[in-house]
C-alpha cells in the first residue's frame, strides 16, 4: 500500500506541473492574442482613418475642380452673352432709341449691368483671383470688407502675422473654412460684430473667428454638416478646432495649426 502511495506522488506531481504549465500557456497565449487582435483593431482603424481622410481629400478635391470649371464656365460663356448684350443695347442706344423705348432700354441696361456685377461677384466667391494673387491673409481682409458692406454686421479683421505665402491647400482650406464661418453666421447667428484674427504663437498659426450672436448648444448640432465639414477641412491640413458656444453668449471657433 506504501509503495503504491509512492508511485503516485511523483504522477501527482508531474500532473500538477502539466496543469500549471498548460494554465501559464494558456495565459500567455491569450495575452499574445488579445495584443494581435489590439493590434489588428488599430491597424484597421488607422486605415479606415485613411481612408477616411483620402475620401474627403478626394471629396474637398472635386468640389474645387468643380467650383474653377464653374467660374471658367461663368465667364467665358454666360460673362461674354452679356457683355454682347450690353454692347448691344448700347447700339440701339445710339440707333434706334425714341422716347416710347427710352425707359425700357434704361432699364435693360441697368438690369444688364446689375447682372454682370453679379457673375463677377459670383466667380470670386468661387475662385476668388485675390486668394490666388496674393495669399490668403488679403484675401480674408478681403473677405471681411465684403460681408461688411453686403450686411449690417460690422466685421473687425486683425491679422498679427507676417504676410507670407502657405501651402496651395492650406491657403485654400482656411479661406472656405472663413467662407462657412461668415456664412454660418450671418444665416443663424444674429450677429451685429465679427471679430475674425490670425496670428502666429510659438510655431503655430492660429485662426479665430467670434461672433456676439445668439449662440447655440454644441451638443444639439454637433453631428450638423456644417460642422463636420469644418472639422474635415482642418483635419485634412492636419490642424486642430475648437468651438465653443452656448446660448445667448454668441460663438468663437478656434483653428490651431503648425507651420514652418
Amino acid at each position: 500500500m506504501q509503495t503504491t502511495e509512492n508511485n503516485l506522488i511523483p504522477v501527482l506531481i508531474i500532473g500538477t506541473l502539466v496543469v500549471v504549465v498548460l494554465i501559464t500557456c494558456l495565459f500567455f497565449f491569450v495575452i499574445i492574442y488579445q495584443r494581435k487582435m489590439i493590434k489588428s483593431q488599430v491597424e484597421l482603424r488607422a486605415m479606415h482613418d485613411r481612408r477616411q481622410s483620402d475620401l474627403m481629400n478626394a471629396v474637398f478635391e472635386t468640389q474645387e475642380s468643380e467650383r474653377k470649371r464653374l467660374a471658367e464656365d461663368l465667364h467665358d460663356s454666360v460673362g461674354q452673352v452679356l457683355s454682347t448684350i450690353k454692347l448691344n443695347l448700347h447700339r440701339l442706344d445710339k440707333n434706334c432709341v425714341s422716347e416710347t423705348t427710352q425707359p425700357l432700354l434704361v432699364d435693360t441696361r441697368k438690369l444688364t449691368d446689375e447682372c454682370i456685377q453679379e457673375i463677377r461677384n459670383i466667380i470670386h466667391n468661387v475662385l476668388p483671383p485675390i486668394l490666388t494673387d496674393y495669399g490668403f491673409l488679403v484675401a480674408l481682409e478681403a473677405l471681411s470688407t465684403k460681408v461688411e458692406q453686403s450686411t449690417h454686421i460690422t466685421v473687425k479683421f486683425d491679422k498679427n502675422i507676417t504676410a507670407q505665402r502657405f501651402p496651395t491647400e492650406i491657403e485654400l482650406a482656411l479661406y472656405r473654412i472663413a467662407q462657412e464661418l461668415f456664412g454660418n453666421a450671418i444665416k443663424h447667428s444674429e450677429a451685429t460684430i465679427i471679430h475674425l484674427s490670425v496670428s502666429k504663437e510659438a510655431g503655430y498659426m492660429i485662426m479665430e473667428f467670434k461672433d456676439n450672436g445668439v449662440g447655440f448648444k454644441l451638443d444639439e448640432v454637433k453631428q450638423g454638416f456644417g460642422i463636420k465639414n469644418l472639422e474635415s477641412r482642418v483635419q485634412l491640413i492636419n490642424g486642430e478646432i475648437n468651438i465653443y458656444s452656448k446660448p445667448l453668449s454668441g460663438t468663437l471657433t478656434t483653428i490651431k495649426l503648425k507651420i514652418a
